[in-house]
């Protein structure tokens, strides 16, 4: 499979043969399973106090009073003596079946499936069909797989990548990306996740010579080192086929990583 190569004022420079990984099975399957294993190990064990709840000085009063037998807090004339307490059905009871820190909630998966699934959605990335498919707006994209000269690992301020995506044709899926930004529903607005945002461009490089610092602030846009990519930046959600972009020397590197690959 070959693919040209890019400037970043969009002129096509020369056509290369793609590593052997792009011609990887896509395994929508495998992609998956692996993408939720590894959401569910980047999670934090969490627990509750095995004494909340259960602090008070409640007792029960016992049969005969016509209320019902639950413990009530001790004491007169003050708003909370009588109150029900400790049970889970009373205010401030303690809560049944807690989440506890022992639960497990890692996933294992096996390190050759994991490798596949790494391979078979970096495939992914080069079919316009399911890359269309996962939302991503490329009527106007130049060539996919996107693939651009070194010289734009050099960039150092947004408006520089903003021109280059101007000229590669990516400013729709930017703008949708932009756009779509929601206040999440429920009580995680309330916890640090208070906006639901799409993910637009990825970019692959082999280093970084200022283009993270650079394109970070721009919407549902990540900069990632293939060394450290992932199904996680490859297929969010678990759905493959991110709009990507490649550094000319990311291939090369990837070509290394996946040399010795193994389809099952």
């Amino acid at each position: 499979m070959k693919a040209p190569v890019f400037s970043i004022n969009g002129e096509k420079l020369k056509t290369i043969k793609l590593p052997k990984v792009f011609e990887t099975p896509i395994r929508l399957d495998l992609i998956n399973r692996v993408f939720f294993a590894s959401l569910a190990n980047s999670r934090q064990p969490q627990g509750r106090d095995s004494r909340a709840g259960l602090r008070g000085t409640a007792e029960c009063w016992g049969p005969g009073y016509g209320v019902a037998r639950v413990p009530r807090v001790k004491g007169e004339r003050h708003p909370r003596a009588a109150q029900g307490a400790i049970v889970t059905s009373a205010r401030g009871g303690h809560r049944a079946h807690a989440p506890t820190v022992e639960k497990v909630i890692k996933k294992k998966v096996n390190k050759k499936e994991k490798r596949l699934a790494v391979a078979s959605a970096i495939a992914a990335t080069a079919v316009k069909d399911l890359v269309a498919k996962r939302g991503h707006r490329v009527d106007n994209v130049v060539h996919i797989p996107l693939i651009v000269e070194n010289r734009f690992q050099d960039l150092k301020k947004t408006s520089e990548v903003l021109e280059v995506f101007e000229k590669l044709g990516l400013m729709e899926d930017i703008k949708r990306a932009k756009e779509g930004v929601k206040v999440r529903a429920g009580k995680g607005k309330m916890r640090g996740r208070r906006y639901q945002r799409k993910k637009s461009v990825l970019i692959v490089i082999s280093e970084d010579n200022g283009i993270h610092k650079a394109a970070r602030n721009i919407p549902g846009v990540d900069v990632v080192n293939v060394k450290n990519l992932s199904v996680i930046h490859l297929a969010p959600g678990g759905h493959a086929g991110r709009l990507t972009i490649w550094t000319e020397s990311a291939l090369g590197q990837l070509e290394e990583r996946f040399c010795d690959l193994k389809t099952l």
